[in-house]
């Protein structure tokens, strides 16, 4: 399928979907995406574990280089996907989630009170789309537009965290 052959909606993922192309195994969040309810929670979840290894096993340098690259991966990966489950932003597609939350995660210390309200906050941004995020969400319908609105909420979560800090810690 090249890439400017026209979307056709194809049902839900499969577990055979997945495993049938790298880029689907990434944009659905190595699984998360298949979830049957709240496939983004889950991707979003997915972050965490992510975080840790990197917090363990990585300089703060090398994390947010690793970002970056989740980040240009995920365009790729979200592209294709979305080709081929025939919906550009698919809900199955979880990676925007995971890079974006571990863009977060980057920035908030290992604290479990903090992680939590940074996550509650991010799904919070990720769903509602203030704007300009609703407007990139619409203006975007390829693997750049499936990752720069959750990257957006990052954003959103980052400065909502900011404020925070500065009022109470």
């Amino acid at each position: 399928m090249n890439d400017a052959a026209p979307m056709v909606p194809r049902a839900s993922p499969t577990l055979a979907f997945l495993f049938s192309h790298p880029a689907h195994f990434i944009a659905l969040g190595f699984g998360a995406g298949l979830a049957p309810f709240a496939p983004g929670t889950f991707g979003t979840l997915v972050a965490i574990p992510i975080a840790v290894l990197f917090r363990t096993y990585l300089p703060d340098a090398a994390f947010g280089i690793a970002v970056i690259v989740f980040a240009l991966v995920g365009v790729w990966a979200a592209q294709v996907t979305g080709r081929n489950l025939g919906v550009a932003d698919h809900q199955a597609i979880v990676w925007d989630e995971v890079v974006a939350f571990l863009l977060v995660l980057y920035f908030v210390d290992a604290d479990a009170f903090l992680v939590g309200v940074a996550f509650f906050l991010f799904r919070f941004f990720d769903i509602a789309k203030p704007p300009p995020i609703r407007q990139l969400d619409k203006a975007f319908k390829n693997g750049f537009g499936v990752m720069v609105d959750d990257l957006a909420a990052a954003g959103y979560t980052l400065l909502a965290l900011a404020v925070w800090r500065a009022l109470f810690g």
